[in-house]
């Protein structure tokens, strides 16, 4: 159980940040400095009960003192008092780094947590010892010069899909397909989502993304920085991240595989890798990655892998599970990282699948 008997879990804190509260926890002890900026909603306590999320958040720990928080309006953090803002958003990080004891950190942020890593890092370059940006984009919206961003059309329908349905799953197949169909996992996103964020919180998050618009900024970024992203993300084009890339001086962008938009789903071990590796100036080796434990194969992958060893092709696969090609393959490279394996053949040695 691990609400109840998670080792790495710490006991939720509070700190004002202007007119709010906001809530934050620090996990493991040594090592440097680690600011997880969350993407769109949190919730410090639930999150604790998706094995994926928790088995990240305790990686994370293992090599670097992670301080993380509810984003003011989400989570156990105070209700907004007003329309969200980035100014804001940025000094609740600078709260929680100053509660936390942290003068410099490594920021990390996911999707609109990376838009709030940047906009900290350009604002507080003295506190800012490093970016790490998952699925980052310079803004949210396309323009004539930022054909990767969603139409109108498609922002409109996303928000309109907040006030009709939230809460209640809708989209989680298509942010992440290794995830479709699986019930457990949708029964914990929706209560998570709904205790995270009513649908007013839920829409002013998108309404900030919508108005954030970093790229003139971009080349005055001046800490080192990793971007990451998921080659196949259906939510965000990988063309986001290669655009920031291409205008933070000295960034680097590493390109994984994967149809998912959350880092923790699919192939997470290498995510942790490259990230451990860019924190600490060391790659871990195999025997350091075993540290955070197996990584379970969703239902999907545990799907594929069943066919593989049936001998099927990928286009078999995509065929008899009504996905695409593309998806089939990520899943059986997820497969293989999961599994430690490097070949088709070497999965067909497996007696068993961890469950």
């Amino acid at each position: 159980d691990l609400w109840q008997a998670d080792p790495m879990r710490r006991e939720v804190r509070y700190t004002p940040a202007g007119d709010v509260r906001i809530a934050y926890q620090v996990l493991g002890a040594d090592g440097p400095d680690l600011v997880f900026v969350p993407g769109f909603v949190s919730h410090l306590d639930l999150a604790w009960e998706e094995p994926s999320l928790a088995l990240f958040l305790r990686s994370l720990g293992t090599f670097s003192r992670v301080i993380w928080f509810d984003k003011r309006g989400t989570g156990l953090s105070d209700p907004a008092p007003g329309p969200a803002d980035m100014a804001q958003a940025v000094a609740d990080v600078r709260a929680v780094m100053r509660a936390a004891g942290a003068q410099q950190a490594t920021v990390f942020g996911v999707a609109v947590g990376a838009a709030i890593a940047m906009s900290f890092a350009l604002r507080h370059p003295e506190h800012t010892r490093s970016l790490v940006l998952w699925a980052a984009h310079g803004r949210l919206l396309r323009a004539p010069d930022y054909p990767a961003g969603w139409s109108e059309e498609f922002y409109a329908e996303v928000v309109a899909g907040v006030d009709r349905h939230w809460a209640q799953g809708h989209g989680i197949d298509a942010m992440n397909p290794s995830l479709a169909g699986d019930e457990r996992f949708r029964d914990w996103w929706v209560r998570h989502a709904r205790a995270a964020a009513s649908p007013a919180e839920a829409r002013a998050l998108f309404e900030l993304c919508a108005v954030t618009d970093l790229r003139v900024a971009l080349p005055d970024l001046a800490a080192p920085t990793l971007l990451l992203h998921h080659v196949d993300d259906p939510w965000l084009s990988v063309e986001h991240s290669r655009y920031v890339a291409q205008r933070i001086p000295g960034a680097t962008l590493v390109e994984l595989p994967g149809v998912d938009h959350w880092p923790w789903i699919g192939d997470a071990g290498t995510v942790l890798t490259e990230i451990e590796a860019f924190v600490t100036g060391a790659r871990p080796s195999r025997r350091g990655r075993a540290r955070w434990g197996p990584q379970a194969l969703t239902r999907r992958e545990r799907e594929v892998a069943a066919l593989a060893t049936e001998g099927l092709s990928a286009p078999d696969i995509a065929r008899r599970l009504v996905i695409s090609e593309r998806t089939a393959e990520s899943h059986i490279a997820n497969v293989y990282a999961k599994l430690g394996l490097s070949s088709r053949r070497d999965l067909m040695r497996q007696a068993e699948l961890p469950t």
